[in-house]
């Protein structure tokens, strides 16, 4: 079973339940597609100044972005194993999103802000699970498997 925690650390913007459940049902569609059928995600709403102190202090970009994902499975080349003992649950990691940013685009693209925290939600969740758009492919891969997850909530553009 997946489970999902959703923190609410911004002021700019009220986070309905509904809108708190649309996240969390989105990373079950997308955790079913990929067939992961166990671990834990935190999703964070923030607003621009924590998201870019995070950006900064992460990715040296001065600078608010609307998602960033923090992957707990991801194993830099320079770490070493760690070996437990028992069996631990599956974190997959930690998605932030930032509210404004995502209002911001929303309008920006003259879609509902729902269906931007749904793909802000979506990108950040694939991003956990190792994908990428660093390339063409990769990004043609990543944002099919997005719209996919999205056009199974009717959240289209």
């Amino acid at each position: 079973m997946i489970i999902i925690d959703v923190l609410n650390e911004q002021q700019e913007k009220n986070i309905t339940d509904k809108e708190q459940d649309l996240i969390k049902e989105l990373i079950i569609i997308a955790a079913d597609m990929e067939e992961i059928d166990d671990g834990e995600v935190v999703v964070t709403l923030v607003d621009n100044q924590r998201i870019q102190e995070l950006n900064r202090d992460y990715r040296q970009m001065d600078q608010p972005t609307d998602v960033l994902s923090f992957a707990m499975n991801e194993q830099g080349d320079e770490e070493m194993d760690i070996i437990y003992e028992e069996e631990l649950p599956n974190t997959l990691g930690d998605i932030v999103i930032s509210i404004p940013r995502a209002m911001e685009q929303a309008e920006e693209y003259g879609h509902s802000f729902e269906r931007e925290l749904g793909f802000l939600t979506v990108h950040g969740f694939l991003h956990l699970i190792g994908y990428d758009h660093q390339t063409e492919e990769e990004e043609k891969e990543m944002f099919s498997k997005q719209n996919q997850a999205l056009a199974k909530l009717q959240l289209l553009r």
